[in-house]
């Protein structure tokens, strides 16, 4: 490094030593701007993730059969968006070759009591296939039979907080709950499942789905089989999905006598709604990324407004250098040198403060933020560029002072 630039360095230093207050002010913008740039996207990455999880949660291959065309809103193509039945899971299950389980679901929040407890849970009317096609895994018992579906047996399997609330530190197989006032015998208890979307999976009851339709909700006239609100549908591997979605839309179609009209239905797999939902996460990380480097901006020009008025409170200084022989290039290299120091401390005090924020997100909210070094580096670069950029302007004003003006101002 030649000498007149260390010489430059170490006075700019001493420069912005000499007014630590002023100095860190200007930091400031740079400080808040490469916190934010950090994160901001380590927010969106751990947003991506967590939605991600929500709906593996929901099971793997799976495919979601719901009433309505979703490309025309939920009513569209029928008079109601109750078009989906329990026969149409039924002829799924037996008629699509790539599928190996499908649950048919009929839910509704409704009081659950056992002796003078009582709670409100989502009752989810189903058949013996949910613990497969959705993964519930149990704690204590079994899961639902296929005995109990054709015999309409009022039997239940408890979510934990369910079980938890109704019956604390009792043990809860083969106990009577009542579910609006009808008698269910307790024969499992599932292991904790967590929340999706918003929805905590451990407050649910499941029962079987005749019993669901026949005694708690009652049967729609003019039906012989219940309607359903969803049918979860598991494919018999990644690869039969797409085979799965065609073929289930063909039988669908069919059953409905859709020969002409749109579908009264909507099927999607869950690699879809992943791709959608990944869309959605990479617009937000892009708009955060770029509302955080909207501060990096203010920040440099901070850094302008605060180097021009330097210039001008140092004038005599800049005349004095001058008229003992400094070039305006030391000049200029002076002040462009005072700005980019000011740029990367703040760079190098914001990416720490980036870098904590990551931490504390991540042991008070439950997004997994993890540090993206591409994020950093940008951050960081950016900075140090805004610095020089925004420093040349100063810099060249005060290269450009006359020694003989500067001298007598």
């Amino acid at each position: 490094m030649p000498l007149n630039l260390i010489e430059n360095a170490s006075m700019a230093a001493k420069t912005l030593g000499a007014n630590k207050l002023r100095s860190g002010l200007t930091m400031l913008g740079i400080v808040i701007g490469n916190a934010s740039v950090i994160a901001m996207v380590a927010a969106g990455q751990a947003a991506q993730i967590y939605v991600t999880r929500q709906f593996e949660s929901l099971g793997t291959n799976v495919l979601f059969i719901t009433p309505g065309d979703a490309q025309r809103g939920p009513g569209a193509g029928a008079s109601r968006a109750d078009t989906l039945t329990l026969a149409d899971a039924e002829a799924i299950a037996t008629e699509v070759p790539s599928v190996r389980a499908v649950s048919p679901e009929k839910n509704q929040r409704l009081r659950i009591s056992q002796g003078a407890t009582e709670t409100q849970a989502n009752v989810i009317g189903t058949t013996h296939d949910y613990g497969t096609v959705r993964q519930v895994e149990l704690a204590q018992g079994r899961f639902l039979s296929p005995v109990d579906a054709q015999a309409q047996v009022p039997v239940a399997v408890l979510g934990s907080e369910v079980a938890q609330t109704l019956f604390g530190p009792q043990h809860p197989l083969n106990q009577t709950i009542r579910i609006s006032n009808q008698r269910f015998r307790v024969v499992g208890i599932a292991a904790p499942r967590g929340s999706s979307f918003g929805q905590n999976q451990d407050e649910a009851v499941y029962i079987p789905i005749w019993v669901m339709a026949n005694q708690l909700t009652g049967q729609e006239a003019g039906r012989t089989s219940p309607s359903v609100q969803t049918i979860a549908v598991s494919a018999l591997d990644p690869t039969q999905a797409s085979a799965a979605q065609y073929q289930i839309t063909n039988l669908l179609r069919l059953r409905h006598g859709l020969f002409q009209d749109a579908n009264d239905f909507t099927v999607q797999s869950q690699q879809d709604l992943l791709t959608t939902a990944a869309s959605i996460t990479d617009i937000l990380v892009l708009v955060l990324g770029f509302t955080a480097g909207i501060s990096l901006l203010v920040g440099g020009i901070g850094i302008m407004n605060i180097m021009l008025v330097s210039v001008t409170e140092r004038t005599q200084e800049i005349g004095l250098r001058k008229a003992i022989g400094a070039k305006d290039s030391d000049i200029s290299i002076q002040f462009t040198i005072e700005a980019v120091i000011l740029a990367v401390m703040g760079g190098v005090i914001g990416t720490s403060l980036g870098i904590a924020s990551i931490g504390i997100m991540t042991l008070t909210t439950p997004l997994t933020a993890s540090l993206s070094f591409g994020a950093i580096a940008v951050s960081f670069s950016v900075s140090g560029g805004i610095g020089l950029v925004f420093g040349l302007l100063p810099a060249r004003r005060a290269a450009q002072l006359d020694p003989i003006v500067a001298l007598r101002s």
